[in-house]
């Protein structure tokens, strides 16, 4: 009686089962997966709280692309990084993944298909089968840096492909895309009428500089193309739900992509008015949050290099974003490389399958983790892989 949009094993898995027990029998764990910045043990400006006090936050007005204080808000947000959007370009949602069902509806019918990269962020089956799509991957390649495989992702291409979803940097892998990736990508999507989404939710979070990065594809032109981001990662604010979508390309395809995102938009009304109404102080504030979370992951990124330089764990090459990858040895499989690791060392990491890496044996860590947490979990890693 059930949608067939549920096709997913609801079973836990190994390592699920794993830290339940171990949290059931209350013993130590040194989470180096945290992701969550609330949790992180950072300093939130008493601002934020403030914020919430404007007594208009008590009239409800709906306006479907948001209030236009909020896209003000959001279009000084990318003027401060030299990048021009006019607020009528943007549209707000209440998170990024919210964003990526808008545009998938705008863009797809159910059973077509949209391109993602792979390894990458492990949501993107499930938003794009909570919208009757298929998902299909194109290679990221490894060879002392990341590169997208420009001729597999274009041989994955097939007539029923509506979209190439970009991760900017990408999740875990930290790649940003470069600016001649962008190029064959805008005219390969020109050419076949497909559009281009690019998360760029940790884009503000670079490890390393690179004059061919490309920060964001809201100044693109060349094809239909949409940028989203949002308080969570812009501001460590994951609880004000908030995210906006930033629509570019030529411009009567731009301006018929919004007119519709707006019909969208206007069907659910999801963005509350008092985080609407707060946005202004929530960015401002945010860049005091931002600032903590940049420091803490350079610092957590130099331990972690300086303290597995000479182990058998080789950090793979990270522009940006919130994560490391490990390539440990492949004496023991990914699910075996973290069991062991929580079950004798109380070490909590994430596997690479889970982000689907087409081999063995990558670990994920994030660089968000408290430092007294980080300092004590990595070097069990090192001793661990030394000991393997």
């Amino acid at each position: 009686m059930f949608s067939s949009r549920f096709h997913w094993d609801p079973r836990p898995n190994r390592l699920t089962l794993a830290l339940a027990a171990r949290r059931a029998a209350g013993a130590p764990i040194l989470d180096l997966t945290e992701s969550n910045p609330t949790h992180a043990g950072l300093d939130y400006p008493p601002a934020i709280v403030a914020s919430f006090a404007e007594p208009r936050m008590l009239a409800y007005e709906p306006a479907p692309a948001g209030v236009p204080t909020a896209r003000e808000a959001v279009s000084a947000y990318y003027a401060a990084r030299g990048h021009r959007v006019d607020p009528s370009r943007l549209l707000l949602t209440a998170s990024t993944s919210e964003a990526y069902c808008y545009l998938f509806k705008l863009l797809a019918d159910p059973g077509d298909e949209v391109l993602v990269p792979s390894p990458s962020y492990p949501l993107f089956e499930f938003l794009a089968g909570m919208e009757s799509l298929a998902v299909r991957p194109y290679p990221l390649e490894y060879h002392g840096a990341w590169r997208i495989d420009l001729a597999a992702l274009e041989a994955s291409l097939t007539p029923r492909t509506r979209a190439i979803v970009l991760v900017n940097p990408n999740n875990p892998t930290g790649s940003y895309v470069k600016r001649a990736e962008l190029h064959a990508l805008t005219a390969l999507c020109a050419a076949r009428r497909i559009a281009l989404i690019s998360d760029e939710v940790f884009a503000d979070y670079a490890l390393t500089d690179d004059h061919q990065r490309v920060a964001t594809l809201a100044g693109v032109e060349e094809c239909l193309a949409f940028s989203m981001s949002g308080l969570s990662k812009v501001a460590g604010l994951p609880q004000m739900k908030l995210g906006w979508i930033v629509a570019a390309g030529p411009d009567a395809l731009r301006c018929e992509a919004l007119e519709k995102l707006e019909w969208i938009a206007d069907t659910y009304l999801s963005v509350s008015t008092p985080v609407q109404c707060a946005a202004p102080a929530l960015l401002a504030a945010g860049e005091a949050v931002q600032r903590q979370i940049r420091e803490r992951t350079a610092a957590n990124l130099a331990f972690a290099r300086a303290t597995l330089a000479h182990s058998a764990a080789n950090i793979l090459a990270v522009e940006g974003g919130w994560y490391i990858t490990l390539q440990v040895p492949r004496i023991h499989s990914e699910e075996e490389w973290t069991l062991r690791l929580l079950e004798q060392d109380g070490v909590l990491v994430q596997p690479g399958f889970f982000y689907d890496f087409e081999s063995e044996a990558y670990l994920v860590v994030s660089l968000l983790t408290a430092p007294d947490i980080f300092r004590e979990g990595l070097p069990r890693i090192a001793a661990a892989v030394a000991c393997a």
